[in-house]
């Protein structure tokens, strides 16, 4: 799939905003604490993949009720559903300079009901020619993301016969439906019902 900037300008990638508050002291400290262990932007970016994909749960997994979006909450709280974890790895990779992007999929049950939009991450190291996508959502039977920057290996790879799409733009944003729905719902089973179905 070709993935496509919505903004031409490589920093709209860097820019921090509401969500993605990679200024915040807590996105800082943790940032650093990571580069300290790395010292390279590969080595850092894998280092961030797996800090968030492993240390903060994925709500549904966890039984946590609680709705983080912020990417400075989703560290504080070690909490969040997969467009929250991905806000909080996108504030680290620009936290460090490495250019991320917000990427979607629609995805269905097995039977290709209940569509939902489901939230990862592209990033572009340093002097890199393209972007890679990868999908921070925490691993769990039959969900196995890793990072690679050469070959896919997302939680859930799209079944286009049920419907599901995999969206080709790298937003510098959080989709604005997203984004409300995050900022709207009291707790996780609101927010399973105000989640857009599509973009």
């Amino acid at each position: 799939m070709q993935l496509t900037q919505q903004n031409p300008d490589i920093h709209a990638y860097l820019v921090s905003d509401e969500a993605i508050d990679h200024w915040h002291p807590l996105v800082q400290e943790t940032a650093d604490a990571l580069w300290s262990t790395t010292g390279d932007a590969y080595s850092y970016a894998e280092a961030a993949f797996e800090f968030v994909r492993d240390t903060i749960p994925h709500s549904a997994d966890s039984g946590d009720l609680r709705v983080a979006w912020r990417a400075s909450d989703v560290l504080a709280t070690r909490n969040g559903i997969c467009h929250a974890k991905s806000h909080a790895l996108i504030a680290l990779l620009r936290a460090q300079g490495i250019p991320a992007a917000l990427c979607y999929q629609r995805l269905t049950e097995d039977d290709g009901t209940v569509p939902l939009v489901h939230g990862l991450i592209a990033l572009r190291l340093p002097g890199g020619a393209r972007w890679s996508r990868l999908d921070p959502r925490g691993n769990k039977p039959g969900v196995d993301a890793r990072f690679d920057l050469d070959r896919e290996r997302l939680a859930f790879p799209v079944r286009p016969e049920l419907g599901e799409i995999d969206y080709p733009e790298l937003h510098a944003h959080p989709h604005p439906a997203v984004l409300k729905a995050l900022r709207e719902s009291a707790d996780r089973p609101q927010l399973w019902q105000n989640l857009p179905t599509a973009l």
